[in-house]
């Protein structure tokens, strides 16, 4: 695949990037060279290799799935300067 100048332009656009001539020149050759990377690594067998979520094998830490913040409403609306059966009063607004 090949990125051509009116492609960088494009992209840029849809991203909301402000990006000059030169600039799309530029961007033009960088992002043919990284995609020609990808489509070395493309190249390579990875069969049987299993995915991995670190280079050090690592046991995820689990925990019980259980509510334990609960029953502080008081301690939460214990700042508030105007608070009624543990809910924020605020002053109504009518324009």
């Amino acid at each position: 695949m090949s990125v051509d100048l009116a492609t960088v332009k494009r992209v840029a656009r849809l991203a909301r990037i402000a990006v000059t001539d030169e600039d799309a020149e530029r961007m033009t050759g960088e992002l043919n060279a990284i995609l020609g990377f990808v489509e070395q690594l493309n190249e390579v067998d990875v069969a049987g290799v299993e995915p991995m979520t670190s280079v050090t094998p690592m046991a995820m830490k689990k925990r019980q799935d259980v509510v334990t913040d609960g029953g502080k409403a008081a301690d939460i609306v214990a700042n508030a300067p105007a608070s009624a059966e543990n809910f924020f009063l605020v002053p109504k607004v009518v324009e």
